[in-house]
Formats: structure tokens, sequence, C-alpha cells
């Protein structure tokens, strides 16, 4: 038996990817560039909210402060969607990743929206508006300067880009779009199509590292040598934890309807930071932020929670992530989904203390991912990521297998737009009085 090969695209050359490859290099940059900046002016209004301002008022920034910000936060949130033009963009628990591009006039509330909830607090990451910022703004820039690079190509680009600015290596964006790129019937072989994507991904990663964007890396102890018992506690680990995930994706639209019962993006938005700043003086800072941060906090010391505790910072930043994509902010849920799992992973290592804390860590990361992204490959490479310990993958690569029979009949980790009624029929004519039956 032979592998087939798949028939070449005859309109894909080595000269024409390599042509493609300078604005490809160029998206690359450019997106890394918007997401560093757009960090950066989010962590300098954060350390005004919850460094600054608690400093110079004598007040404990850990405390009821906690409150007063993210409802502030919510209530400028909730302001900005009702007054800037376009309206902070598309609600983004209503959105995949990749979108189509949006008008350039909506950019500005985006950007300032995910600067609030990023600076405020809000339990989400920044991967789904950074994306159809730099989306949008790649299109226009590259219909205007090269009109024969097709859109669609741009979109795939700047998603890249931006995909592997956000891990800081270009192997998350490959994953993410060879599933993407292989369900396309467009022949040809994969490898082509993903070169240029690669070529983004990896101008942005490399372009994050020289602007000094701290690497993805937490100290978590090496694994060590597979035991075979390791995959039936890993399997139950990642189940537990995809169970998990399969709750917060059934009671996603439930609360989701209930904030929308607010029906004013003001109000909604507000009640949201209320309820986000009750659940942070609830479960502490720990809880709160898109969670990268908070995932080295955890890491840190993870002698230092038992089980019941990281039962209930598990739990505090489930709900505070499905309330703050359900209260109109603007923002991704793979970053605090991941500290969910990372959280969950060190509460299936205290329960079974002989599954290793770096496998526990990733199998959970896996259950929980694996319902938000609906993606087996995603999943495992933040798992090997965040452990930091390539030995997990062979183990993480059998261990999934169970967990995914759990959600491929799941839906999307996401809210559904209303379905539009059909029409009604076309009037029929009468029935003939002669023959016809009625």
């Amino acid at each position: 038996m032979s592998l087939a090969i798949p028939p070449r695209d005859p309109d894909v050359t080595p000269k024409r990817l390599a042509l493609l490859a300078i604005p490809a290099l160029a998206i690359g940059a450019i997106s890394a560039v918007v997401l560093w900046a757009l960090n950066g002016v989010a962590s300098m209004l954060e350390s005004v909210l919850w460094a600054t301002i608690p400093d110079a008022l004598g007040v404990d920034p850990s405390g009821w402060w906690i409150v007063i910000v993210l409802t502030l936060t919510g209530l400028a949130v909730g302001l900005v969607l009702r007054y800037i033009p376009g309206h902070g963009g598309p609600d983004s628990a209503t959105t995949d990743l990749v979108e189509e591009p949006q008008p350039l006039r909506n950019l500005p509330g985006v950007l300032i929206v995910t600067v609030l909830a990023l600076a405020g607090g809000v339990s989400l990451g920044p991967e789904n508006p950074i994306i159809a910022v730099n989306t949008a703004l790649m299109v226009a820039a590259i219909a205007r300067l090269m009109p024969a690079v097709p859109k669609q190509l741009t979109v795939l680009l700047a998603a890249s880009a931006t995909i592997g600015a956000l891990f800081g290596t270009p192997v998350a964006a490959a994953l993410i779009f060879t599933g993407i790129l292989a369900a396309l019937k467009s022949g040809g072989a994969l490898w082509d199509r993903l070169f240029l994507p690669l070529v983004a991904a990896g101008a942005g990663s490399f372009t994050m590292h020289l602007l000094g964007a701290p690497p993805f890396k937490f100290a978590v102890p090496p694994y060590g040598t597979p035991q075979a018992f390791d995959l039936l506690t890993g399997a139950i680990v990642a189940t537990a934890a995809t169970v998990v995930g399969l709750a917060m994706l059934a009671a996603f639209p439930i609360i989701y309807r209930a904030m929308h019962s607010l029906r004013h993006p003001v109000l909604i938005a507000t009640a949201g930071g209320l309820l986000l700043g009750l659940l942070g003086l609830l479960g502490g800072p720990i809880t709160m932020f898109k969670g990268l941060e908070e995932i080295g906090e955890l890491l840190e010391d993870p002698g230092a929670y038992n089980a019941p505790q990281l039962a209930a910072i598990a739990g505090i930043k489930m709900l505070a992530l499905l309330i703050a994509a359900s209260s109109l902010f603007r923002g991704g849920r793979v970053f605090p989904a991941t500290f969910i799992g990372v959280a969950l992973g060190m509460l299936g290592n205290a329960l079974i203390p002989s599954l290793p804390l770096g496998l526990a860590i990733g199998c959970a990361i896996v259950g929980v991912l694996l319902v938000v992204t609906r993606d087996g490959w995603i999943a495992i490479f933040v798992a090997v990521a965040v452990a930091g310990d390539i030995t997990i993958l062979p183990m993480l690569c059998v261990i999934v297998l169970p967990a995914w029979l759990l959600v491929t009949r799941a839906p999307a980790f996401r809210i559904l737009p209303p379905e539009t009624p059909a029409p009604p029929p076309a009037a029929s004519p009468p029935a003939s009085t002669t023959g016809g039956v009625e």
C-alpha cells in the first residue's frame, strides 16, 4: 500500500511563495508590534488602577477596591459600547477566534474596551480582539499596497501572525491552521498552504522576542520516566476536567441570557463588572485577569494550596470566565481556561499524589481546552507549553483520546445567534372549485 500524494496546485510555485513571503514577514512583524503595544498600554493602566491610585489613597488593593475597580471597568466598557462608533465590534461571546475583518471605524472601540478589560482585571484574554484588530488593519493595508493579494490570504496571515506572537512560537499557529487548511477543499499539498502562515507566525513570534516579551514558561517539576499506570490516572484527570468544561459549556448560554435580560449595554457590562468584583473579592487577585501571570503564581509554590482551596479557585475562575464572556466584555477564553486547567490539574495531583504534577496539569489543561477550543492539537500544545516538558507529549497523545469522545458531539463554546425564522410559504392560488381538494 502506498500513500497518495496530493496533486500539486499549479498556482503554487516556489517563486510565488517566495514573493508572498515578503508581505507575510511584514504582516507578522506589524501584528506583533500591535499586540505588544496593546499589552503595554494595558499594563500601564493596570499599574495605575491597582498600585498608583490605591497607594495614593491608602487603601488595600486586594479588598473592596477590587469591587470598585471592576464595577467602574464594567461601566466604562458599557459606555464605550453604547456611544463609541462601531460599538466595540461584535460580541466576543458570539465569535470564533478568526472572523471576517471588521471595518476600520470599529477598531478604536475594540482597542479601548480590550485595554479596559485587561487592565481592570476581567477574566478574559486578548486573543479574539487583537486578532480582529490585526486582521482589519492588515486587510486594509494590503488591499491598498498589494491589491493582487487575496483578502482571505491576508486574513489567514494576520491571524497566524497574531497567534504566533501571543504564544511566542509559530507552533501554535501551525497546529491551529493545520486543521483549518486541511478542511479546505482547495487541493495541493498541506505544507504549500501552511508555508505563508508559518512565515507570518514565525515573524510574529520572533518580533515579540526582540521586543522583550516574557517567554511562555513556568516552574513545573519535570515528569521523568513515563509509567503505564499514569495513563490511567492521567485519563481520569483529563476526563474529569472535560466534564467540568462541559458543565461550563452548558451554563454559558444560561448565564448569557440572564445577563442580557438587562437589555442595555451599560447595565449589562456594569452588572457584569460588579459580579466579577464580588468574585474577585471572594477568590482574591489570583482568580482575576486573563490568568497567564496568575498561573505563574499558582505554580510558584504548589504546596501552599490544599484540595478545597484549589477547587474553590477553579470554581471562582470558571464563574468569572462565564460572567465576563456573557457581559459584553471583549476578550478570548483560551488563557482563563488554561488557568482553570492548571488549578484542576493541581487539584488532581492533590487527590492522586502518585500522578506527577506536570502530567496532572497537562491532562487537566487538555480536558478544559478540548471543550473551549474543540481542537486536540492546540489543547496538547498549551498543555506541553505550560508544563514545559516534552516528555509528557506521548502520554497526552493517548490520554486525549477518551476525553475527545466526550466532546466530539458537543457544540462550540460560544453563543450562537438566534436562527432567523424561515419566511412563510407563498400563498397558493385557490384550489379549483371544479375538482380541487382543500
